[in-house]
This record gives structure tokens, sequence and C-alpha cells, in this order.
């Protein structure tokens, strides 16, 4: 009996195992799907498709060949009627929605466990019955589904402005066929509420995120702002300025920035051409500029000039985000309010990080170092960018992208300087007492501030010679 059982076991686990070693294999293998992704303008909606060649082939009977361009060009109109038969979306009431389809293109596309496989790519417009509440249907959509039973549909949303989805996507829900009922019921989508106010907040959120994400812009900010608490003799950068005039001149130069960027952000979501490419590698060239003049002052006294120039550049690369929600009225002069208040927010918080230390590590030997490093490591980052943005990728460029997730780091490194520099300022002072004026910018003070005469002649800075160590 006992052997009996053993064998029972040992056969149950050899068929437990064949059926593993078996499944495991076929479940690896994924499928390519179809994607639905919905861009909600109002009234109507638009949606993008994108359909597996040899899936639409198998299901539409449509002989595409070896799917390229020109096979697909001399059957557009059948794929294009086929995809329209079976995209069928209703309103709560049963109202049917109409819908037409255009734009058909062959691609390479790829999924996550695929291989490149040709797809095709289509637009729809659907519109629904009058009185019909846009945000609420049922989403009939069987294209290829309908004859092939393994085949899924992906739906997403994206560029809901009202509903706060811009520049990303939302997942609705996956319509494939039920294999107990066998049947393929339609995806119930509910957009959720839509006001003008979320629309609102979710463009000044885009905003912050484009300046918080944005290494090159970032990297530009925190240029201009290096020079900022410095005194310009002699055509190079000396001593440290009061605070009041680095806080007025970085005012200054931000405004400039702001309103250059406004400009060209609304002409260019109006429609001014803007060549992406050219406007990138003009950034480029604004940074590397920007580098310069915080090593060696190349427009002293002409910053806000110089900003409001670079500010125009830099306004072009923003419009291309607006521009591609095709808003219009209220919603997009609500979004150009928005998300330039969003750019604005995120600068000031930059500004309120890193001027503080500035101001102070200005006051020190400590400055014309670290200064000199972080304009030298920017303009061989703006070099990578703008060889990149010309055609040659390099490891640099790459390497200046990855920026952005040590940028947290390297303003706390900054202010755990300054107050470290702050605290043995306080300690000099505490054994010596006030330096005397000549004593002040001698270099045998490790941490010579100078702070008790700009505080005795605040208005006179210039006066002062420059600091041995920062010329």
């Amino acid at each position: 009996m006992k052997k009996l059982a053993v064998a029972a076991l040992t056969v149950l686990v050899g068929v437990a195992a064949l059926i593993l070693g078996v499944a495991a294999p076929a479940s690896a293998h994924v499928l390519p799907t179809s994607t639905v992704v919905l861009e909600v303008h109002g009234d109507d909606l638009d949606a993008q498709l994108r359909i597996p060649v040899t899936d639409l082939v198998s299901a539409s009977g449509i002989g595409l060949g070896d799917g390229t361009a020109a096979e697909l060009a001399a059957h557009d109109d059948e794929v294009a009627a086929y995809i329209a038969r079976h995209f069928e979306p209703e309103s709560e009431t049963g109202g049917a929605w109409t819908v037409s389809v255009d734009n058909l293109a062959i691609t390479t596309a790829e999924e996550s466990g695929t291989s490149e496989y040709q797809a095709i790519t289509a637009a729809a417009h659907l519109v629904p019955p009058d009185g019909a509440d846009p945000r609420v249907f049922d989403l009939g959509y069987d294209v290829v589904v309908h004859r092939i039973v393994t085949h899924a549909v992906l739906v997403s949303v994206r560029n809901d402005w009202s509903g706060g989805v811009v520049e990303s996507a939302r997942g609705l829900g996956t319509i494939r066929l039920d294999t107990v009922t066998g049947e393929i019921a339609p995806l119930a989508v509910d957009l959720g509420d839509a006001s003008a106010w979320t629309g609102f907040t979710s463009m000044v959120s885009l905003g912050i995120s484009h300046i918080r994400e944005g290494v090159d812009h970032q990297l530009f900010l925190l240029t201009l702002l290096l020079p900022a608490p410095l005194l310009v003799a002699a055509g190079r950068w000396a001593g440290p300025t009061v605070p009041r005039t680095a806080v007025t001149r970085i005012a200054s130069i931000t405004v400039a920035f702001t309103i250059g960027h406004s400009v060209t952000l609304a002409l260019g979501a109006l429609g001014l051409p803007a060549p992406q490419q050219l406007v990138e590698v003009l950034i480029a060239v604004s940074i590397l500029l920007a580098a310069v003049h915080a090593i060696r002052p190349i427009f002293a006294g002409r910053e806000v000039v110089v900003a409001a120039g670079f500010g125009l550049v830099h306004g072009l690369a923003f419009s291309a985000t607006l521009a591609g929600l095709h808003l219009s009225g209220g919603q997009f002069v609500l979004s150009l309010f928005g998300f330039n208040l969003g750019i604005e927010l995120m600068q000031l918080v930059v500004v309120a990080l890193v001027l503080p230390p500035l101001i102070v590590l200005a006051r020190t030997w400590a400055y014309r170092p670290l200064r000199l490093v972080a304009a030298g490591a920017t303009g061989v980052a703006a070099i990578g960018w703008l060889a990149q943005r010309v055609g040659f990728g390099n490891p640099i460029a790459s390497a200046a992208d990855g920026i952005e997730g040590v940028s947290l780091y390297l303003v706390v490194m900054l202010w755990i300087a300054a107050l470290i520099v702050f605290g043995l300022d306080q300690h000099w002072r505490f054994l010596k007492g006030p330096l005397s004026p000549d004593a002040r910018f001698s270099t045998r003070h490790p941490v010579s501030l100078g702070i008790e005469r700009l505080e005795q002649n605040p208005g006179q800075p210039v006066e002062r010679a420059p600091h041995p160590s920062n010329v």
C-alpha cells in the first residue's frame, strides 16, 4: 500500500512538473496587443489606434502583403471601413456615436515581452449624439477581437484637460473576449468630473514638472545664479556684493527671463513655427554662454537683456508642450497662464533654495573654486548636449541627463557647506574679535567674510578692492 502511495505521488509530481514545464514557456510568450488612446476635446473625442498588421489581416481578410506603406495605401479605404464597422461607442441612453477613421499609417512597434512587429496606426474622431454626455459612454470596439480570441485591446485616456490628465495617460480598461459567455462586452468609460479649475491646476503642475524634470533648464538657471552674488572689477568676477544687490540682480534676471519665455510660449502655442531641433540646439548654446559668463563676465551689466533673449529661446521649447494639447479659447488662455505660473513657481523655489547658500559662500575663499568647477561642469554638459542635438550622441550628454536624480542632493550639500562656513566664521569672530579692514581680505583668513564693512557701507560695494582669491 505504501509503495502504491509513493508511486501515485511520484506520478502526480511528474505530471505537475510536465504541466509547469509546458505552461511556463507558453505564458512567457507575449502576444502583441491593440491600443486605443482617447483624447478629450470638450464635446467630442479623438482616438489614436494601433493594431498589429498580421492580426488585422487575419481578422479582416484584407490583403496587405508584407505590411508595407505601399500595400496599405492600396487598401486604406478598406482598412478604414473595417475599423469603423467595429468601432461603435454608445451613450448611456443607447444613442450611437459618429465615428470617422483616417490618417492610416504603418509603423514599427514593440511591447514588453514581444519582438518588433509591424502595426497600423489610425486616428478616429468620435462625436456623441446631441445632448449626450461625452465623458460617460460605452466603448464598443471589437476590431480584430471578433476573430482572434486571444487578442486584447488596451484602452487609456490622454490629454483630458478638464479632467486633469495632460501629458500623461490613465488606463481605462481592456477589451477582450469573455471566454465564459463568448461575448465581447463594450468597455464602460467614465472620465469623471471635469472643470476649468481642474484643467488650470493640472497645467500649473505641468509647468512645475517641466522645470523640475528639465535638467537643461535647471542648469541654465543655476548657472545664471552663480555670479549673482559677485562684483565685477577689471573685467573679472571679484569680491562679494551685498545680499540686497544679489537678490535684486537675480530678481531682475528672473523677471526678464520670464517675460522672454512668456512671449514665445504664447506665440509658439498659437502656431508660431518652432523647429524643435534648432530650439534645443539654441538652448544648449544659451547654457554654454551662461557657463562661460559665470567663469569670466562676458556680458556684465547686460544680464537682464541677455536673460530676456535666452527666455525667448526657452519659451519656444515650452510651447511645444502646450501646442500638443490642441487647446483653444478659454482652455488655451487658462492653460497658458497656469503653465507659466507653474514654471515661475518652480523657478522661485530653485532661487530660494540656492541663492542664500551662494550668498554665504561667495564671502569665502571657497567660492571661487566652487564657481569655476560648477560653471566648468555645466559648460562641459552644454557641449555634450550641443553635440547630441546636432546628431552626435555622446556619453557626456547621457550623463548630464542623469543629473536630475541627484539635483536635490547637490542642493543639500550646498546648504551643508554654507552652514559649515557660517559656523566657522562665527567661531573665528568669537576667538579673534572683529577683523580690521585690511585683515578682512587677507588670504591668511580662511573664511574672510567682510560682513562688517558691507553692513557699514551697504551702498558702496564697488569701491572695495577685489578679494584676491576671487580674481
